[in-house]
């Protein structure tokens, strides 16, 4: 073999526990479950072929979910070495290099018993047919050859003739007398740790059509592209390439990882097509779809003059200037007449035919409270949010810094022809770290609850989603409450049965536009008895509507007014 420095034996708690190979410096793959219980006991790395190097501890830094069972997907781990090793790493072939006619010979380089310093199996593909997705059969290129057995799993499949690695050793047949076994392939690898793809080497070809998918999907993602990923994989796959996940793709990265690594790697006409139609994609003129709104900020908080007081500030924003309205302080039971008044007085300064809406700025406690309910007049019992588009947003999302960040999304957003929602379910089972970060990089610009955000269980995600910033969040006051089970049927959940109306409603309505189509749900559900958007709640943030950012009020600098 050539360079066979590389290959390492894994040991956990003092006990040979299987085989691994070096793919850069300080990092080494194996099974998952091989390193069972390296999170309880030490583990130690020997590199067997060069004597006087020291054993190297090790700790797991991935792992590819493998759950347990002899037949679990996912079995695979990565080991970072304490102390980086100065020995050559080992040479990946391309994904497709194990197979061929006649077939190509492959040798496996384990710790079975009794050979702890190692031996050499000779094996060959039964056929590139993956099984269950994941795995390649092997079979014995010799009847009374080496049969694989404990101590081989993690150990490298190598070509023969040029030591370049196609795979690795996940099980044995188990049987007497059976000489097979099981190799995950480096495409599959590349699945459960995406940095390997870059070590997996492709024709000069692949290698270009590779690198110009990734470049035109982070061109893609750049600039906001509204794309549905399936439909694109669909479009510029064979008739054999697989299928997409049953799930879908959560964005268009996704999608390109799963081009990229999960087809066969000679499938570069795919790879091809998938880029021809991003590529046209971007191409595409977009047409404006944002509404060109005349807001009316109307700021409440409470007031440090007294308890029960609140602060209420109006301004008008059109033709490019900001026009104070009032500045007051009032008690609680003066509040919506008072509003009514100032809301009346701000549009004598909106420009004629302008589209108006109506932005309630509110502390974080008071995001719920239904100010779309408040009678639109005194003399009109009309809801306000079905005569004008109402929604609310947080004072604290008022800093310069969030400003600049959510224009800076809503520039992409101008682009989509649609919203689309991430949906935080009941019982929000989502990390709210996680959540943050599913929110930065996916594709969605709307955060939608099944639990209103004063309930506990949705309180750290809606907060996450605040300062994310999501740029538009929706939910139902009447949703989930505390005392819904997070294990019930999810058609029992009124917080579910929302979120499932609501995404059916906002894919075909551009986000710039949402604030007039949840006013055309209110004033429908204003007509039906239980009807699934009466509490919408709409948080709606597009600082560009605001040409005077107004994070300078009054109440907001002076306790006491």
């Amino acid at each position: 073999m050539i360079s066979a420095a590389w290959h390492a034996r894994i040991e956990c708690g003092g006990r040979i526990a299987g085989a691994g190979f070096l793919v850069t410096p300080d990092k080494v793959l194996t099974c998952a479950h091989v390193v069972r219980d390296g999170d309880r006991e030490p583990l130690m790395v020997t590199f067997t072929e060069r004597p006087g190097l020291p054993s190297v501890p090790a700790r797991i830094v991935a792992h590819g979910g493998w759950a347990g069972g002899a037949t679990d997907p996912g079995d695979l781990a990565v080991l970072e070495l304490r102390d980086a090793v100065e020995i050559e790493p080992a040479a990946l072939a391309p994904p497709d290099a194990a197979h061929g006619e006649p077939p190509r010979r492959l040798v496996v380089y384990g710790f079975p018993a009794g050979f702890d310093e190692g031996a050499l199996a000779e094996y060959r593909t039964t056929g590139p047919q993956l099984i269950k997705n994941e795995w390649t059969q092997l079979e014995a290129w010799q009847t009374d050859g080496q049969p694989l057995a404990r101590g081989y799993s993690g150990a490298a499949v190598t070509l023969a003739d040029t030591g370049e690695v196609v795979g690795m050793v996940t099980a044995a047949a188990g049987a007497k007398g059976v000489r097979n076994g099981r190799m995950m392939p480096t495409r599959v690898m590349v699945r459960y740790w995406p940095d390997l793809e870059s070590l997996v080497p492709a024709s000069a070809h692949a290698a270009a059509q590779r690198a110009r998918l990734r470049e035109l999907v982070e061109k893609a993602v750049r600039a906001g592209l509204d794309c549905d990923p399936v439909r694109l994989y669909t479009a510029a796959a064979d008739p054999l390439d697989p299928l997409p996940p049953p799930d879908g793709f959560d964005s268009l990265r996704s999608a390109a990882l799963f081009v990229l690594c999960e087809l066969d790697a000679r499938a570069t006409a795919t790879v091809a097509r998938f880029a021809d139609r991003l590529e046209s994609l971007l191409r595409a003129p977009v047409e404006a779809t944002a509404p060109d709104w005349s807001p009316i900020l109307v700021e409440l908080a409470p007031s440090g003059a007294g308890q029960g007081l609140i602060r209420v500030e109006v301004s008008a924003y059109s033709g490019g200037r900001r026009h104070p309205v009032g500045s007051d302080t009032v008690p609680q039971a003066r509040l919506r007449p008072h509003v009514q008044d100032r809301i009346e007085a701000a549009f004598r300064h909106l420009t004629p035919g302008t589209q108006e809406l109506i932005t309630f700025s509110l502390p974080r406690d008071w995001l719920d409270w239904p100010v779309d309910r408040w009678p639109s007049s005194p003399d009109d019992e009309t809801p306000l949010g079905c005569v004008y588009p109402v929604v609310v947003t947080d004072h604290a999302r008022r800093k310069a810094g969030t400003r600049h960040v959510l224009t800076r999304a809503w520039n992409r957003l101008d682009t989509r022809a649609a919203a689309r929602l991430h949906r935080v379910e009941c019982g929000c089972p989502e990390d709210p770290r996680k959540l943050r970060l599913a929110l930065r990089r996916s594709e969605a610009c709307l955060a939608g609850f099944a639990a209103a955000p004063h309930t506990a269980r949705a309180r750290p995600h809606f907060e996450v989603s605040l300062t994310a910033p999501a740029p538009v969040i929706v939910w139902s006051r009447g949703g989930c409450a505390d005392t819904h089970g997070a294990a019930a049927d999810a058609g029992d959940c009124p917080g579910t049965a929302f979120l499932d109306a609501l995404d059916a409603h906002v894919s075909r309505v551009p986000p710039a536009q949402l604030p007039r189509a949840v006013m055309d749900l209110r004033e429908e559900a204003d007509t039906e008895d239980g009807h699934w958007a009466r509490d919408i709640q709409l948080l709606w943030d597009d600082p560009r509507c605001f040409t005077e950012p107004h994070g300078g009020a009054v109440h907001l600098q002076c306790p006491v007014a």
